[in-house]
């Protein structure tokens, strides 16, 4: 069995080859190629965190793998990670245990990587001003990953303490070429951006109409079972996509209450999610109509995500002949 490590996943997987591979991916998981059942979770409710268990198999990649990642809110985010992870892939033809590896930088940049995919899909093609709402791991992600898919010139920073704003500000300079500046908070962050990037762990929205420009692209991967990111307006008035409707609207542990919130609450029905990200990418389902309509991708993480980002880095592993082969017999 193949065993690679953190560091070694992180070079292996290539940001604009995942973009890439996840359209297809996303494709296969609305037309129904892709077996991915609902995450489910053991509670530590001593620490607000979970365990949850997240299998799949995506029969065009060759993917069968399943994915174990915790959710340890009151970790540091940069020493120790919020979100950790490992990943086993075993081989579609037999069940064998086939790798084991890091699954915390998998992670990241697999759901940076659909973001940029969902901006793809529906940011306007002259977005150029980017708002990063949050510090952690999956700031620097979609930061990363969005400016892969649109001519970004300026990132604003904001979060909720405004040192790790900074720091992070100052560290995408040294690999941005545009502007980039932390703000004073999420209002301003948001004032006139064309893409908004949440990536936080709120109780309160951190997204909020009145703080919107017309025809931003939102995209919204945080996720907390006592709040939500985005708010009832905002919600109500965008074209909301997702990646899996059974997974957006299923119950704790695998959906959102960004989603669930305004349905309870009568404000909206579940055919107020108008596609799947997988229905944009085959066409089935139109996308952006004018340039002032906002668009919002509410993220809970699939994964044929995850597998779609396995395949990849397995395959460039043995090819380049990196990792280690151990024996479990």
């Amino acid at each position: 069995m193949l065993v690679l490590g953190r560091s070694q996943v992180e070079a292996l997987l290539d940001m604009d080859a995942l973009i890439d591979a996840l359209a297809p991916a996303m494709a296969d998981l609305s037309a129904g190629r892709a077996s991915v059942p609902d995450r489910v979770a053991a509670l530590v409710p001593e620490r607000e965190g979970f365990l949850a268990a997240m299998p799949g198999h995506l029969p065009s990649a060759g993917a069968l793998i399943t994915k174990l990642v915790s959710l340890f809110p009151h970790n540091d985010g940069v020493r120790l990670p919020t979100h950790q992870a490992l990943i086993v892939a075993f081989d579609p033809d037999t069940g064998r245990p086939a790798a084991l590896l890091d699954g915390t930088a998998i992670t990241a940049a697999r759901t940076a990587a659909c973001s940029a995919l969902s901006a793809r899909l529906l940011a306007r093609e002259d977005a150029t001003v980017l708002a990063v709402l949050g510090t952690g791991v999956q700031a620097r992600s979609h930061a990363r990953a969005i400016c892969r898919v649109r001519p970004i010139r300026q990132i604003r920073v904001a979060g909720r303490d405004a040192a790790k704003a900074a720091a992070l500000a100052e560290e995408l300079s040294a690999r941005f070429e545009g502007e980039v500046r932390a703000v004073s908070g999420y209002a301003e962050a948001l004032d006139g951006a064309d893409i908004a990037a949440a990536t936080t762990h709120a109780v309160e929205p951190v997204i909020r109409r009145s703080w919107l420009t017309p025809g931003v692209h939102i995209t919204s991967v945080g996720y907390n079972p006592a709040g939500r990111e985005v708010d009832d307006a905002t919600v109500t008035q965008a074209l909301v996509c997702v990646e899996s409707r059974q997974a957006a609207l299923a119950p704790f542990p695998a959906g959102s209450n960004d989603l669930l919130v305004p349905i309870r609450d009568g404000l909206i029905t579940a055919e107020h999610v108008h596609a799947e990200l997988g229905e944009l990418v085959a066409g089935s389902r139109p996308g952006r109509t004018s340039p002032d309509q906002i668009t919002l991708y509410k993220s809970v993480g699939v994964a044929a995500q995850d597998a779609a980002a396995t395949a990849l880095v397995v395959a460039s592993a043995r090819e380049q002949s990196i990792g280690e082969e151990i024996t479990l017999q």
